[in-house]
């Protein structure tokens, strides 16, 4: 018999943090999250990314052994955008048995149906900085810090369920030796034209001061017509900071402001840190150590954020971008470098990089399905 309850106590929500690391133990593509980030999901002071939403975690038991757990999230800022009501999954882990995924499944449906949700989807995080979307392809890969790794019948769960495909990522393995050289000629037409790289010329700590409402507005509007999408704005915005400002690499960031100091784009590439919290087994502060060197002399580069400003898509800005990663990575002689999910809608992102030798990597979806 199995049996799902809601984890509210701290004990139990250790439980709901550390399930998916003993799941996955053995698994050398595994990168957990991290354990206190994962206990504080339904604490508003701790996760500042809960913003308006709701939050509960459950727990799948089975002859008295923890089999599974998922969160549902209900986010009405993106409810109120799409005009739609819908309950999101999130987190969700579980031994491959269809029948702990259903009683999952039908947890958070539960919960939905209490608020008057009608669609359950999934799996989504709070906002676009937490990790979506199943993994469907790629499954001798290694995950990161920004993308959860799943087995490869987590998906056929899905679908056996009924759960119909929605959205699709793609992530890609970049060879920089292969960079168009027309780039470099419209980077060079673009600073005649008085467009910068801030991040060549301060810190990253310094950029992050100074231009952090300015990044957030570009950002916004560069992701705005994205599948799900919700603004980060607020609170979210430090949580956005705390979590990712501390990492970046002056080499693989750029920011770039037109002759008024407008940001119109920006680049993010990390650090790949993987390693050091899958040796920690999710633990932040034995972690540490590994992700300062990784930062301090990367092996491996994530592409975690790629944007442009609209007005700004057919101007060549991304240039900037594309050549200073590549010229680096190059110059590091780096083992590995990729980008994080871009969704298959999102033609101008998967076309800005087209002057590069690109071979896909992995693939993950998300699904949908009626609250009956």
């Amino acid at each position: 018999m199995i049996k799902v309850i809601e984890a509210k106590t701290k004990k139990q929500m250790k439980l709901f943090a550390k399930f998916p690391i003993e799941l996955y133990k053995d698994c050398p593509y595994y990168v957990p999250s991290f354990i206190q980030d994962e206990m504080n999901v339904t604490n508003p002071k701790k996760n500042l990314s809960l913003g308006a939403s709701e939050v509960k975690c459950f727990l799948a038991y089975k002859d008295n052994a923890l089999v599974g757990r998922i969160a549902g999230i209900i986010n009405h800022d993106s409810n109120k955008k799409n005009n739609e009501k819908c309950i999101r999954f999130s987190r969700i882990d579980m031994i491959d048995d269809i029948e702990v995924t259903k009683a999952l499944l039908t947890a958070v449906k539960e919960f939905g149906k209490e608020k008057g949700m009608e669609v359950i989807q999934g799996p989504w995080g709070f906002d676009d900085t937490d990790r979506e979307g199943m993994l469907t392809y790629g499954f001798d890969e290694y995950s990161s810090y920004a993308t959860a790794y799943s087995y490869e019948y987590y998906h056929k769960h899905l679908e056996q369920l009924g759960y119909e495909k929605e959205s699709e990522w793609v992530e890609n393995r970049v060879n920089p030796h292969n960079c168009d050289p027309r780039f470099f000629k419209v980077v060079e037409m673009l600073n005649n034209r008085g467009y910068r790289d801030v991040a060549n010329e301060m810190k990253p700590s310094k950029v992050v001061k100074k231009y952090a409402d300015a990044f957030f507005e570009c950002y916004n509007k560069a992701y705005a017509e994205l599948d799900n999408f919700v603004k980060i704005e607020g609170k979210q915005m430090q949580s956005v900071l705390d979590t990712f400002a501390v990492l970046l690499n002056q080499r693989y960031f750029s920011l770039i402001v037109n002759k008024d100091n407008k940001v119109v784009a920006f680049g993010v590439g990390l650090p790949y840190i993987g390693d050091a919290i899958r040796n920690a087994k999710g633990d932040m502060i034995k972690a540490i150590p590994g992700i300062l060197k990784a930062k301090k002399k990367p092996r491996k580069v994530e592409m975690a954020l790629i944007g442009v400003d609209p007005e700004y898509r057919n101007s060549g800005v991304h240039a900037f971008i594309v050549t200073k990663f590549a010229k680096n990575m190059i110059e590091d002689n780096l083992e590995d470098s990729f980008f994080d999910p871009t969704l298959t809608t999102n033609s101008k992102m998967l076309n800005t990089w087209q002057g590069m030798d690109l071979s896909l990597r992995c693939k993950r979806q998300t699904y949908r399905a009626r609250i009956d």
